[in-house]
């Protein structure tokens, strides 16, 4: 079995490269950026490594050369990753969005569709296709998207089903809770308010940090993925998610104990984000159910995870910025 991670530099699809070589497979990533330093990519150092091989390909450039690849090395099962992935972005750069997250991805498609060897196509797909709901979410609700990203990414869905019911595609959908975990981006809240903590900054908090949302460990979440692979049913959706929500401010405060630094002190209410869900609220009973996933890491315990990651290589993060950066 040969698995192909696209989008493999990103912070799920990175974890989830360390999962399978811990499982045994061989693993092939492919992705846009040059790999990054090892801070950042968990499988670089393990003991497997050499179960691994990667190929510097941009889904928007290169949708021949992956064909290719996956022809060539007849590979059965596809995580796909690749997108465009930030929210306040997308209104800025909508046509980016839905080239990185529609056009290219269905580019690649028509060249693979009709390969009889690939058992799986698992398509990472997002809760925000959903848009705000307060309540819990299920894998039969509408989709309801609040921004170009959340719109672009829900596209392609409809595209992979209209494939699977034309011509039995072998798509299975996953859509997480927010993840978080070392090796996380820093524009993202968790890493960003550890660093900007040890920095003693102050952290800003959108909307006084009123959006409430579901946080899951990214190993967790990785398992849960190659759940979906083995055992998942074509053509289904699944959710992975903890199931307690929490406040962004609720979150921050729990940082903040973490470090040792006094909540008011160090925050600064700013506006809310342009196009940001209040509410991430998605069941993941169905998985539970029928595969028997359940998560091993608690907050507390994921958040001092990614502490002690932060912590170790604060001399190389500190440096970083802490801001998305755009790439066409």
């Amino acid at each position: 079995m040969k698995i192909l991670v696209i989008g493999s530099n990103s912070f799920s699809g990175s974890n989830l490269v360390k999962n399978l070589l811990e499982e045994g497979y061989d693993v092939i990533g492919v992705s846009r950026s040059k790999e990054y330093n090892s801070a950042f990519l968990p499988y670089k150092n393990h003991k497997k490594l050499k179960n691994f091989r990667f190929y510097n390909y941009d889904i928007n450039n290169n949708t021949q050369d992956i064909s290719k690849l996956i022809k060539k090395e007849k590979i059965n099962n596809i995580f796909n990753f690749a997108a465009q992935g930030e929210v306040k972005s997308s209104f800025d750069f909508p046509i980016d969005h839905f080239r990185t997250n529609l056009v290219s991805q269905i580019n690649l498609l028509e060249k693979i569709r009709k390969f009889d060897f690939i058992d799986n196509y698992i398509q990472i797909s997002t809760p925000e296709v959903y848009g705000t709901v307060k309540n819990p979410v299920f894998e039969s609700f509408n989709y309801n998207p609040s921004s170009p990203y959340a719109a672009s990414k829900g596209s392609f869905d409809l595209y992979l089903l209209t494939l699977f019911k034309t011509y039995k595609f072998p798509v299975k959908f996953i859509r997480s809770s927010n993840v978080y975990g070392p090796c996380q981006q820093l524009y993202r809240i968790i890493p960003k308010s550890l660093i900007l903590l040890l920095q003693n900054k102050k952290i800003p908090l959108h909307g006084g940090g009123r959006s409430q949302k579901i946080f899951t460990f990214i190993d967790d979440v990785s398992k849960g993925n190659i759940l979906v692979m083995k055992k998942g049913i074509t053509g289904e959706i699944y959710h992975i998610s903890s199931t307690k929500m929490i406040s962004v401010k609720e979150l921050v405060k729990k940082i903040c104990i973490l470090v040792n630094k006094n909540f008011q002190n160090n925050i600064i209410i700013t506006k809310e984000r342009i196009g940001e869900d209040r509410y991430y609220n998605i069941s993941s009973k169905k998985i539970r159910k029928e595969l028997s996933w359940k998560e091993e890491f608690s907050l507390d315990l994921g958040l001092t995870l990614t502490y002690k990651w932060v912590y170790d290589n604060f001399n190389f993060l500190k440096n970083k910025k802490l801001i998305y950066f755009h790439k066409k």
